[in-house]
């Protein structure tokens, strides 16, 4: 029996590992070889090659055919299961359907994971232009709206920790390319309630997005409607953030976030 404690205190130990050399593959933008992996999580190199080993076998990880290591496929399908579980993406629907329904455009609710959102839901409208995202895929925050609109509700440390780890690549010239400048993005849709991604992440898309925040003011996700930037025009971003508004203040009274009588840009902005 005295052995029990030890034996427990390892498995979870092996548990933090394993999933520490997840987080270490999912931020890196390669796939990395056993030494990096044992450098940056100060393993020994034989620690490294068990755990990445069983992570192989259960297709959580995979092997280049340089005899490097990246994510596996398996995890996807995870993702894409927890994503069809997810009570946000429910409660939402009817809601994203009647704006698309109202703008004749795409919609996408998202949510933050570490510096990237994560596309849980999408719906498009019967037009012929339509937005090549996919649910499950993910986008750097700096260069779109709802990463923005999540971003301008954080806590500062927050923040501060997200900027961190953003690289800031520039996807088009009009990409928010440093820390400073996003920051600015972020003051901005503060005050307003609503964020813009003008052409930022692909050249004649533009994207306009609302933060859903909960009880406590804190936001869970956000809402965009995305299009052509001919039809997505500057002139109508006023009206189309007034619907983006709308279907927030359905989803957080359907999610128990706000009460009915609960009203107005306070209701569902800070």
């Amino acid at each position: 029996m005295r052995d029990a404690a030890p034996q427990g205190t390892y498995k979870v130990q092996a548990l933090d590992r394993a999933f520490a050399v997840l987080d270490l593959l999912a931020e890196s933008d390669m796939p990395l070889g056993l030494a990096q992996v044992a450098s940056s999580l100060q393993l020994h190199k034989s620690t490294a090659h068990r755990f990445l080993m069983v992570l192989e076998r259960h297709h959580m990880v995979e092997r280049t055919n340089s005899g490097k290591f990246r994510l596996g496929l398996r995890l996807f399908d995870f993702g894409n299961r927890a994503i069809e579980q997810y009570d946000l993406r429910d409660r939402a629907q009817p809601h994203l359907r009647r704006l698309v329904s109202e703008t004749e455009e795409t919609a996408h609710l998202c949510i933050l994971e570490q510096a990237r959102v994560i596309y849980i839901d999408k719906i498009e409208p019967a037009r012929s232009v339509r937005m090549i995202t996919r649910i499950g895929s993910s986008n750097p925050v700096h260069c779109t709206s709802v990463g923005k609109a999540i971003m301008a509700f954080l806590p500062e440390e927050r923040v501060t920790d997200i900027l961190r780890r953003t690289r800031f690549e520039r996807f088009t010239h009009r990409t928010v390319a440093t820390p400073e400048a996003l920051r600015t993005e972020i003051e901005k849709t503060r005050r307003r309630g609503y964020a813009v991604d003008d052409e930022e992440l692909e050249e004649g898309l533009r994207c306009i997005a609302v933060p859903l925040l909960d009880a406590q003011r804190q936001p869970v996700a956000a809402v965009s409607i995305s299009g052509p930037s001919f039809r997505v025009t500057a002139q109508k971003l006023p009206a189309i953030a007034n619907q983006l508004l709308q279907c927030v203040r359905g989803i957080s009274m359907d999610m128990g976030f706000i009460s009915a009588g609960r009203t107005g840009r306070a209701a569902w902005t800070a």
